[in-house]
Formats: C-alpha cells, sequence, structure tokens
C-alpha cells in the first residue's frame, strides 16, 4: 500500500481554530478524519477532538492490519463519538451539548469507504476531475434539492450554515456511508472543513490538486481559501491523499505502508489542546477525553 498524504488547518479569521483532523496508517489500512466543532456551541473544539480521537485510538488498537468491516467501522465510530460528547456535557452538568461535523474515511484493498455528518465534505477525483462527493446536511442543500434556490445562492443564503445532522445533541446523527469504490493510481481524496471548500471552485481545487503533489498542492488551496476569507474567514482544515507512488508523476516520495511493523500503526494526532481554555484545564480535559474513549471502545452503538 503506497500514499501520499497531507494535511493543514488553519485558524483563519476567527479568534480560535475548532477543528481537528489526523490521520492513521498501518501495514494495510489507511483512516483519515476530519471534524469542524460548531462555533455556535460551546466547546466545539472538545467535540471536535472526541470524534477525531475516538476513531483514530479505535483503528489504531486494532489487532489486524486491516478493518475487518470498514463501513461497520465509521458508522459505530461516529455514533459512539456523538454519544461520548453527550455524555462530557452530562458530567459537566453543560447547557447545551457541544456539537461537531465530521467526515471520515477508510481505505485498504484498493478500495475506499467513507461516512459523514453535517457538511464537512469528502472530494474524490480521478484524472483532474471530480467523482464524487458528499452530500450536506445542511438547510441550503435540502432548498436547493427542492429547486428553491439555485447554486448561486446557497453561497449566500443566510441559513447557509444551518446543519441538521452532526455529532452531539439530542438527535442522533444522519449518518451516511459512501458505497465501495475501487481505486486507481492517481486517484486523490481530499476532506475538509467548510472553511476550505467554501471559498474555492470545485474546478479549482481539481486543478491545483492534479497538477502538484499534495504536500504543495493542499498548502496553495488553504492560501487561495484563506486569503478570500479574509478577516471574516472561517477555520479551515484538510487532508489530501494521493493513492500509489506520487513518484510517478513527481518529485515528491510517496509513503510506504510497509514500513509499518506488523500489527503497528502510526498516527498523525495531535494531543488535544484548546483556543479557549488554559492551564491546567487542559490536562483534566485530555484525560477525561481518554476516559471516555476508553468507555466507548468495545461499545456498541446504542
Amino acid at each position: 500500500m503506497k500514499f501520499s498524504i497531507f494535511q493543514a488547518s488553519r485558524q483563519g479569521g476567527r479568534r480560535y481554530n475548532q477543528d481537528r483532523l489526523a490521520y492513521a496508517y498501518s501495514r494495510d489500512s489507511l483512516l483519515m478524519v476530519v471534524a469542524d466543532g460548531m462555533g455556535g456551541h460551546f466547546h466545539g473544539e472538545l467535540a471536535a477532538q472526541l470524534a477525531v480521537q475516538m476513531l483514530a485510538d479505535t483503528f489504531r488498537e486494532q489487532h489486524s492490519t486491516t478493518v475487518p468491516d470498514p463501513q461497520e467501522f465509521l458508522l459505530e465510530g461516529l455514533q459512539n463519538a456523538h454519544h461520548a460528547i453527550n455524555d462530557y456535557a452530562t458530567d459537566h452538568q453543560l447547557v447545551e451539548s457541544p456539537r461537531t461535523t465530521c467526515v471520515a474515511c477508510i481505505l485498504q484493498d484498493d478500495t475506499a469507504y467513507w461516512a459523514h455528518a453535517g457538511d464537512s465534505r469528502l472530494y474524490y477525483f480521478r484524472d483532474g476531475k471530480p467523482l464524487y462527493r458528499t452530500r450536506d446536511h445542511s438547510l441550503v442543500q435540502k432548498l436547493f434539492e427542492q429547486g428553491k434556490i439555485n447554486a448561486a445562492q446557497m453561497a449566500t443564503h443566510p441559513e447557509r450554515n444551518k446543519i441538521y445532522s452532526c455529532l452531539g445533541g439530542e438527535h442522533l446523527p444522519e449518518v451516511e456511508l459512501s458505497q465501495e469504490i475501487a481505486m486507481r493510481d492517481n486517484d486523490i481524496i481530499l476532506l475538509c472543513s467548510d472553511g476550505l471548500w467554501g471559498q474555492l471552485d470545485i474546478g479549482e481545487i481539481s486543478a491545483i490538486l492534479d497538477n502538484f503533489p499534495v504536500a504543495s498542492s493542499l498548502p496553495q488551496l488553504m492560501d487561495h481559501a484563506e486569503l478570500r476569507g479574509g478577516n471574516s474567514g472561517d477555520n479551515l482544515s484538510a487532508i489530501a491523499m494521493r493513492w500509489g507512488d506520487e513518484q510517478r508523476f513527481f518529485a515528491e516520495r510517496a509513503i510506504s505502508a510497509a514500513t509499518v511493523p506488523l500489527g503497528g500503526s502510526y498516527s498523525s494526532l495531535e494531543k488535544f489542546h484548546s483556543d479557549v481554555d488554559q492551564g491546567p484545564e487542559i490536562e483534566q480535559a485530555v484525560n477525561e477525553i481518554q476516559a471516555i474513549i476508553a468507555k466507548y471502545s468495545k461499545k456498541k452503538p446504542r
């Protein structure tokens, strides 16, 4: 299994960065996750961290080099993260639960599987053209599908930020699963928060990813989106992955998962931090997240 991958997250014009992202891989499987903590809800960054860390930690705890049932793994992972976020809110007697969108993808056996809740997106590109894009769980998406607004109006609609499916909150998330997609060398997958896709046309995204290695194309996309967002721009986060040996197309070197020890794994997940809380509260939050994740590590979704 060979692939090239790059991730980045920026604060944009916001006071805090509530996005979280990570990838993890074993010898034969790769997981990518992006979560966008919902800014209108207290501790959105904690909800995003819980979602990303639960999926990454559970993936790394697999006893085999592949995930036995990727779609079940993704569904259970997102549902368990939802319940864990609510448990945190209950334990801390929060007035409302923290919330986050989430998109996650597993690649193994030359096949891609993904799942999402909310408007963090996955794009799948082949030969410089978009093959698939996740459907946003948003009010403007519903209005567009009902023919009440057009594509241009979606970007400026006053309720464009209203999401009807997310992790955290009183309603069970509507987790949407993909079909199995057979992958080819040079296929590209991009996971991103709305801070990135909201500022860029899909043609721009496709052209830049197709013409540069992911380690240079993703920073270009981030630069364009951050510049256009300006002082009022959202947090923006993304993971870009090119399947196969990127050296066949560019000078940069692909990752070979064969270097991972049998039964081992690698993860890019960073330790939890909060842009809001400082001092001992951070260490306490780290311990609480670990305890919640351990609680759900062997649970089935409710």
